[in-house]
């Protein structure tokens, strides 16, 4: 049984990840055994997100002191939450790609920057390409135009070269 200090200083952390968290996923991880919980938080360790349950009061009364209330209806029953302030996308995959495996964790929701995202929300989230991709997609984007004005103006400069070749090869047979 825990003190009266240690409930104290256990709601200040859950206060303080909430208040600091770009992202929090909310999860029911029932069904699952010990085994598949310490994989999960290994990969999650991995994208710097920790994940941790704690009694759905203690997580009620943290929400209200961090001003998240909007996520206070996702905790009932087993609850355990993810708190990340590294890479969203990244926290979101590995609940994606674990959940596929493990169909016993559900995804009951999340906040990410300070807003309320259901399960197909955090669904969606995983599904983001890769921050690399992303920005090989914007690069294309900006070559993409320039390659084709450069096509453009070495097509006319092309028919330049041929017109004038033309014009040479006439005067020169007259």
């Amino acid at each position: 049984m825990l003190t009266k200090k240690a409930k104290e200083k256990m709601l200040e952390e859950v206060t303080a990840e909430l208040k600091s968290s770009e992202l929090v996923i909310v999860t029911d991880y029932r069904g699952l055994n010990v085994k598949a919980i310490s994989v999960l938080r290994s990969k999650l360790r991995d994208q710097q997100c920790s994940y941790r349950v704690t009694k759905n009061t203690m997580n009620r009364l943290a929400c209200r002191q961090a001003g998240v209330e909007e996520i206070e209806s996702l905790f009932e029953g087993p609850t355990a939450i993810a708190y990340s302030n590294a890479d969203p996308v990244a926290a979101a995959k590995v609940f994606n790609e674990f959940a596929r495996e493990n169909e016993a964790l559900v995804v009951k929701g999340g906040l990410l920057s300070g807003q309320l995202l259901d399960p197909a929300g955090i669904k969606a989230l995983g599904d983001i390409p890769p921050r690399e991709v992303l920005l090989a997609r914007v690069v294309g984007g900006f070559q993409a135009p320039i390659s084709g004005l450069v096509g453009v103006l070495q097509g006319t400069l092309r028919q330049l070269v041929y017109t004038m070749d033309a014009v040479r090869q006439q005067k020169e047979s007259a």
